[in-house]
């Protein structure tokens, strides 16, 4: 009988490390996938009102962390299986002497540049934008009128409690 890899796309999270490792080491790679992101720079932040993105080859991103901090490079693969990705022109020599590439962590990487070559890819980035422009609102002043009603509700809770003692 051979034994299957248990994964639930219904998992919520542990504090558990171990259950919290099953669930990225078991995960199928339309899952994984997701794990592929990396922080954006300041100006693409700005531009695209995002955080972060999903890395692909041929983006433009900067080693935040390690051995290979500041440099930076383009990317010329990405594994989905061990969420890993691969920049060009930063390799480490073997014992026998053989270049070999560098393997990162998405997380320790930050976009400087996008590849967008692929239309569903810009318009994926373009989403937030839309919605805002359709709405005619950001973020900012969607959190000022909220934050405004609330204190107007203090206010006439604050005035009925006052008229009725």
């Amino acid at each position: 009988m051979i034994k299957m890899k248990f994964w639930s796309k219904h998992w919520k999270s542990s504090k558990q490390p171990r259950k919290q490792r099953k669930y990225i080491y078991n995960a199928p790679l339309h899952v994984r996938h997701k794990f592929l992101s990396a922080h954006l720079s300041k100006e693409l932040r700005e531009k695209y009102k995002k955080r972060s993105f999903t890395v692909r080859k041929g983006d433009e991103v900067q080693v935040m962390k390690g051995k290979f901090k500041k440099k930076t490079g383009k990317i010329g693969r990405v594994d989905m299986k061990k969420t890993k990705v691969y920049i060009d022109g930063i390799t480490r020599k073997k014992v026998d002497g053989s270049e070999i590439p560098v393997s990162f962590h998405p997380s320790k990487l930050k976009i400087i540049n996008l590849n967008l070559d692929d239309k569903k890819r810009l318009e994926a980035l373009t989403r937030v934008l839309k919605m805002e422009e359709k709405h005619g609102k950001t973020e900012k002043t969607v959190g000022t009128k909220v934050l405004e009603g609330v204190k107007e509700k203090n206010k006439m809770d604050s005035k009925s409690k006052t008229g009725s003692t």
